[in-house]
C-alpha cells in the first residue's frame, strides 16, 4: 500500500510539473505574440505613408538656431506655435544672434556643441563647416532609422541637389523651386529684387526715367532740390542694402542683375565684375557721391536702422528688396499711401533692356540641420518631416481652422478680421497670430500659394512689377568656394578685398582714382589665385548642370 501511495504521489507531482511547465510556454507565447503585434505595429506605424510625429506628441523643448539677427518672433502665445505645440507636443526656444551672425556661428562652431536645431543661408560659410565637422546628422540616415515619412514629403531633387560627397543630405532648403516647379509657377512667383522709389516724390518729379546713368543722377538731384526734408530730417536720396566686410548685394548682384549681365557666355562662367555695363554703373555711382547725394548713413546703417528710416520715408530712390521692408511699407500706406515706395524701371544697360531677376531656386534661402547634440533624434527628425510636409505647410502658413482660417467659396483663406490685420500690421499679426510664414524656416513658397492671399495694395505693385522679368539661376547657385580649402582662402581673400575696395571706389575723388583703385583690386585678386577660385567656379557650375538634368 505505501509503495502505491508512493508511485501516486510521484505521478500527480510528475503531472503538476507537466501543467506548470505548459502554463510558462503559453505566457511565454503570449508574451512573445504581444511583443510580436507591437513590432509589427511599430513597422507599420513607421511607414512612408504614415507620419512618425504622431506615435509620440509628449511634450518636449527644442533649442532652435536662427542665423540672422533680426528675427525676433518667440515660439508660443501665438495662435500657430500654440497650436502646433498641442498637436505634436513640440515646443520651441528660438536662440538668434545679438550681433554679428558670423561671428557668433563660429564660436558655436568651435565649441563642439551645437542647439537642436539650425537655420542658416545655404551660402553661409558655417554650413560647410557644420558638416565637415561631422556636428550635424545625415537627415537621410535619421529619416531611415525614425521617420520613413521624410522621404515621402520631400523633394527627391532638393535632397539629390544637397547630397554631400560621402553620400548623405544634412539639411533641407526653404524657398526652393526645382526647375520644374521654376517652369510651373514661374508667372505667380515674383522676384525679390527691386528698383523702389517714393512715390509722391516721384510724381512730382515727373516721373522720371532713371534708366540710363543721366536720368538716375537726374532724378536724386532733383528729389534733393525739391525735398531737401523729410518730417525735419535730411533726405538720403538713394538708400542700399548693408555694406559687409565683403561687399553690398545692392551693387553686386542687384545691379548686375538689373543691367542683365549675362552669367556665362560660351559655356563658361562669366566675370561679371568686369562687365563694361556694371563698370559704367559703378562710376554713375561714384558720380551721386561726387554731387553729394551719397548719404553717409548708407556706409554705416544696419538693418535695423535702415527699417527705421524707410518707416520714416526718408529714401528717395533704393535698390532693394522688397520683403525686406514689407511692414515699414505697410506702415506708411496706413499713414499716407501716396507716401509709399513704388517699383519702377531702374538702372539698365546701354541697349535698356528688361533686367534678368532671380526668383526661388533650387538651393533656396536657407537650409535646417540637425545638430548631432540634438536631445532626441527622433522626435526632431518627425518634427522636420511634419515642418515639411502639406499639413506642417498648412499649420505653420493658415493656422488653426475657425481661429485664424476658413473655407469660403471653395477655397481655404484667413477670416476677414485676421486678413485685416496681415495686410495692416504686419508685426502686430506676427505676435498675434504668427501665420503667414511667420515661421518661415521650412516654407515651401509653392505649396503656399494654394493659400495665400492677395498682396495688400502697396505691396502687390512692387511683386507685380518682378513678374515677366525672372530667370532661373539654379545651375549657377552654390558656385563659389568656401571653407578651408585652398580655392575656399583665396575666395574668402578675395571676397574681403572687394569689401574693402567697393566703398573706395564710390568714394573716388575722381574717375581716374576710380579706375587705379578698380585695376589695384582686379591686381590682388589674381595675386591672392583667383585661377583656381575661377576653375571651381567652372567645375562647380558644370556639376550643377549634371545634378539638374540628371
Amino acid at each position: 500500500m505505501r509503495l502505491k501511495s508512493i508511485i501516486k504521489c510521484l505521478i500527480l507531482l510528475l503531472l503538476f510539473v507537466i501543467f506548470l511547465e505548459g502554463c510558462d510556454n503559453n505566457t511565454k507565447n503570449e508574451t512573445a505574440s504581444t511583443s510580436d503585434v507591437k513590432e509589427d505595429s511599430h513597422v507599420q506605424a513607421l511607414h512612408e505613408d504614415e507620419p512618425g510625429w504622431k506615435l509620440d506628441t509628449s511634450p518636449v523643448t527644442f533649442d532652435w538656431y536662427v542665423n540672422f539677427s533680426w528675427f525676433e518672433t518667440d515660439w508660443g502665445n501665438n495662435v500657430v506655435s500654440d497650436y502646433i505645440t498641442d498637436k505634436t507636443g513640440v515646443r520651441v526656444n528660438f536662440i538668434t544672434p545679438t550681433g554679428n551672425e558670423n561671428e557668433k556661428m563660429n564660436t558655436m562652431i568651435a565649441s563642439g556643441s551645437l542647439p537642436d536645431f539650425i537655420t542658416i543661408g545655404w551660402w553661409e560659410d558655417g554650413a560647410k563647416k557644420m558638416i565637415d565637422q561631422e556636428l550635424v546628422l545625415p537627415l537621410d540616415e535619421l529619416g531611415k532609422e525614425y521617420d520613413p515619412y521624410f522621404y515621402k514629403v520631400t523633394d527627391d531633387s532638393k535632397l539629390e541637389w544637397y547630397r554631400q560627397e560621402d553620400g548623405h543630405v544634412y539639411g533641407y532648403p526653404n524657398a526652393s523651386s526645382s526647375p520644374e516647379d521654376f517652369e510651373r509657377y514661374k508667372d505667380l512667383k515674383p522676384s525679390n529684387q527691386t528698383f523702389l522709389v517714393r512715390k509722391d516724390m516721384y510724381e512730382a518729379l515727373g516721373r522720371p526715367d532713371m534708366r540710363t546713368p543721366e536720368g538716375f543722377l537726374d532724378a536724386l538731384k532733383k528729389a534733393k532740390e525739391q525735398f531737401p526734408e523729410v518730417n525735419g530730417k535730411p533726405l538720403i536720396p538713394l538708400g542700399l542694402h548693408e555694406f559687409t566686410p565683403v561687399g553690398n548685394d545692392s551693387l553686386e548682384d542687384y545691379l548686375q542683375n538689373f543691367l542683365a549681365i549675362p552669367m556665362k557666355e560660351d559655356g563658361k562662367v562669366y566675370d561679371r565684375i568686369t562687365d563694361p555695363e556694371y563698370i559704367r554703373w559703378l562710376k554713375t555711382f561714384r558720380e551721386v557721391n561726387e554731387m553729394g547725394l551719397l548719404a553717409k548713413d548708407i556706409f554705416i546703417d544696419k538693418r535695423a536702422q535702415m527699417e527705421e528710416k524707410i518707416a520714416e520715408g526718408r529714401y528717395f530712390a533704393m535698390l532693394y528688396q522688397r520683403s525686406d521692408m514689407a511692414a515699414q511699407q505697410q506702415a506708411l500706406y496706413a499713414k499716407d499711401p501716396d507716401s509709399v515706395y513704388i517699383a519702377v524701371d531702374g538702372p539698365a544697360n546701354s541697349n535698356l533692356e528688361a533686367p534678368t531677376l532671380p526668383a526661388d531656386g533650387i538651393s533656396g534661402w536657407t537650409i535646417t540641420l540637425i545638430s548631432k547634440d540634438v536631445k532626441d533624434p527622433e522626435r526632431a527628425i518627425r518634427f522636420l518631416s511634419y515642418l515639411i510636409s502639406e499639413e506642417g505647410q498648412k499649420d505653420t502658413f493658415l493656422g488653426k481652422r475657425g481661429v485664424t482660417w476658413e473655407t469660403r467659396n471653395g477655397k481655404e483663406q484667413f477670416l476677414p478680421e485676421v486678413l485685416s490685420l496681415l495686410k495692416s500690421d504686419r508685426m502686430t499679426f506676427d505676435q498675434k497670430y504668427g501665420a503667414a510664414s511667420t515661421y518661415w524656416m521650412l516654407v515651401d513658397t509653392n505649396k503656399t500659394l494654394e493659400w495665400a492671399p492677395l498682396p495688400a495694395p502697396p505691396l502687390k505693385q512692387l511683386a507685380d512689377w518682378t513678374k515677366g522679368k525672372t530667370v532661373n539661376l539654379s545651375e549657377f547657385e552654390g558656385i563659389d568656394p568656401t571653407g578651408t580649402t585652398k580655392e575656399g582662402i583665396a575666395a574668402n581673400k578675395i571676397a574681403e578685398e572687394w569689401g574693402r575696395t567697393l566703398p573706395m571706389l564710390l568714394l573716388a575723388e575722381s574717375e581716374e582714382v576710380f579706375d587705379r583703385l578698380f585695376q589695384s583690386f582686379l591686381q590682388k585678386r589674381e595675386s591672392y589665385d583667383f585661377t583656381i577660385v575661377r576653375e571651381y567656379r567652372q567645375n562647380s557650375y558644370e556639376e550643377n548642370n549634371r545634378k539638374l538634368n540628371d
